[in-house]
């Protein structure tokens, strides 16, 4: 967590938490989620406007957390804004390299320790960082690691995920 966001904290640490402001798309895409756009739907199916000011993403990625309960949050500041995730935590993209190295939308490097399957043929890792889901345009890459023996998927409903891997959707 960056030192600023700290000192806010230590500075006003009763700020109210903020929902419904914030998305994680299944791609690693952050969406700001104004009012009227909460209000014409939930995430995914109402995005909000696509995070595209590369300062503030790596802000996103630095202050990015887990709480107690599963739930995924960026800490703005003092105000603890919690994510709507379209798939899971973590966005993987896998690198064109021997052994099929992984790094998050956070630009974090992780290492894979098992690897699963849902109903739509969607591929997640559960990683020594966290969970998530592999980007769609890495599965070609990941077929490569399956085929290869690398990795070895096991097949899981996507709604047994959140509860195993201990994360919340919203």
């Amino acid at each position: 967590m960056d030192e600023i966001v700290e000192a806010a904290l230590r500075k006003w640490p009763q700020v109210p938490h903020c929902h419904g402001w914030l998305g994680l798309d299944a791609r690693g895409d952050w969406y700001l989620r104004d009012a009227a756009v909460q209000a014409a739907g939930p995430f995914p199916l109402v995005k909000g406007s696509r995070v595209m000011h590369d300062k503030l993403l790596g802000f996103i990625a630095r202050n990015y957390a887990r709480d107690a309960s599963g739930a995924w949050f960026f800490q703005n500041g003092p105000q603890r804004v919690y994510v709507a995730l379209e798939a899971a935590p973590f966005v993987w993209r896998v690198a064109p390299e021997p052994g099929w190295p992984v790094h998050s939308h956070t630009h974090v490097a992780a290492c894979v320790r098992s690897n699963w399957l849902d109903e739509q043929g969607r591929l997640f890792l559960d990683t020594d960082l966290g969970f998530g889901i592999v980007h769609s345009m890495d599965m070609g890459l990941a077929a490569q690691a399956i085929e290869a023996g690398h990795w070895q998927p096991a097949e899981l409903p996507f709604a047994q995920m959140p509860a195993r891997f201990g994360y919340l959707l919203s």
